[in-house]
C-alpha cells in the first residue's frame, strides 16, 4: 500500500497546483481561453522534451524486453477497452463523445510526471508505449468516431509531434547516439514543467466550467464511473487472471507504469476533438472536468489493489 500513499501525495500536489490554475482565472487575472498559450508549449515543447529524454537510457536486453512487453500490454488494455466500450454502448446509449472518453485516458499529461516521482526517471519509456498507441488510436478510431465516419487521416497520425519525438527518440535509442549533457539537462529542465503545467491547464478549464452543472448533471456520472473505476477493474482482473507481471523481469513495476497510464482521467485531447468535430465539446468538457477531480480517489484505490493482486 505504500505505493499507492506515494501516489495519493503526488495527485494531491498536482491538485493544489489544479486550484491555484482555476484560482487565476476565478480572480480575472487570466481567461480560460488563454490555456491556449500554454497548450501549445505543453504540446510543441514540454512532452516532446519528456519522450525524447525518455529514451537516452542504456541499451540492455532487459530494456528491450521490457519495450516490447509494455507495447504489448499496451496495445492489449486498448483491445479490451475497445470491445468493452462496443458491448455497452447501446445498453448504457453511450453516443461517441462518451464512448472516446471512456476510452481513451490522460496519459500523457499526467502518467509521465507521476511515473516520474512514484518511480523514476528509468521506468518514464515504458510509459511511452502506452501513449504510441494511444496517439495512434487517438487519430484513427476516435477520430473517426467522431465524425462518423470510417475516414482516417493518417496525416494527422504521422505529423502529430509527439508521435515525431518518439520517432526521434527511438532513432536515437536504436543507433545509442548519445545526446550532450547540456542538451539533457535542459530537456529533462523543461521536462519537469509537465506535471505542473498540466494541473494549471485543467484547473483553467474547471474554472470555465460551471461547477453546478459539472457535478449536478447525473448523465455524468456514467461515463465517469465507466472510465475511473468499471474500465481499471476489468483491466486489472484480466492482468491477474494471465499472471501478466511474471511475463518478464522487473514485470511488477513495469506493468505498473502502463497500468497507470490506463486508469487516468479522460483525455484532454477529446475535447478538442469534440470541437473540431463539431460535437458536444461542452459535454466532454464535463467528462474531463469531473474525472481529472475524482480521480484524486480513485487511482490510489486502483493502484492499491494493483498492488495487493499483483
Amino acid at each position: 500500500m505504500e505505493i499507492s500513499l506515494l501516489l495519493m501525495q503526488q495527485i494531491a500536489q498536482l491538485f493544489l497546483i489544479l486550484i491555484m490554475g482555476y484560482a487565476v482565472v476565478k480572480v480575472g487575472l487570466l481567461k480560460a481561453s488563454d490555456s491556449r498559450v500554454l497548450s501549445v508549449v505543453m504540446v510543441y515543447l514540454v512532452t516532446p522534451c519528456v519522450i525524447i529524454n525518455a529514451f537516452q537510457i542504456d541499451d540492455t536486453p532487459e530494456i528491450r524486453k521490457g519495450l516490447l512487453y509494455s507495447m504489448a500490454i499496451a496495445a492489449a488494455i486498448h483491445v479490451v477497452l475497445l470491445v468493452l466500450s462496443a458491448l455497452l454502448s447501446r445498453p448504457l446509449k453511450l453516443d461517441a463523445v462518451e464512448q472516446v472518453n471512456v476510452i481513451y485516458s490522460n496519459a500523457a499529461a499526467l502518467v509521465i510526471p507521476l511515473v516520474k516521482a512514484l518511480m523514476g526517471d528509468a521506468y518514464v519509456i515504458y510509459s511511452c508505449a502506452f501513449i504510441i498507441v494511444q496517439l495512434v488510436l487517438l487519430w484513427t478510431h476516435a477520430s473517426s468516431l467522431l465524425q462518423g465516419s470510417s475516414a482516417l487521416d493518417w496525416k494527422k497520425v504521422l505529423t502529430n509531434i509527439n508521435m515525431i519525438a518518439i520517432a526521434a527518440g527511438a532513432l536515437l535509442y536504436w543507433f545509442r547516439v548519445v545526446l550532450p549533457a547540456p542538451l539533457q539537462n535542459t530537456m529533462s529542465t523543461v521536462g519537469n514543467m509537465m506535471g505542473p503545467m498540466g494541473m494549471l491547464l485543467a484547473g483553467m478549464a474547471i474554472a470555465e466550467k460551471p461547477l453546478r452543472e459539472v457535478f449536478c448533471t447525473r448523465r455524468n456520472y456514467l461515463p465517469t464511473v465507466l472510465r475511473l473505476v468499471v474500465c481499471p477493474l476489468v483491466v486489472l482482473v484480466l492482468l491477474w487472471v494471465c499472471h501478466a507481471s511474471s511475463w518478464v523481469a522487473d514485470g511488477k513495476n513495469i506493468l505498473m507504469t502502463v497500468y497507470l497510464a490506463a486508469i487516468t482521467p479522460a483525455c484532454a485531447t477529446v475535447t478538442s476533438m469534440a470541437q473540431l468535430y463539431n460535437r458536444d465539446a461542452a459535454h466532454s468538457s464535463a467528462l474531463y472536468v469531473l474525472t481529472t477531480l475524482l480521480s484524486i480517489v480513485s487511482m490510489p484505490v486502483m493502484i492499491g489493489l494493483f498492488d495487493l493482486l499483483l
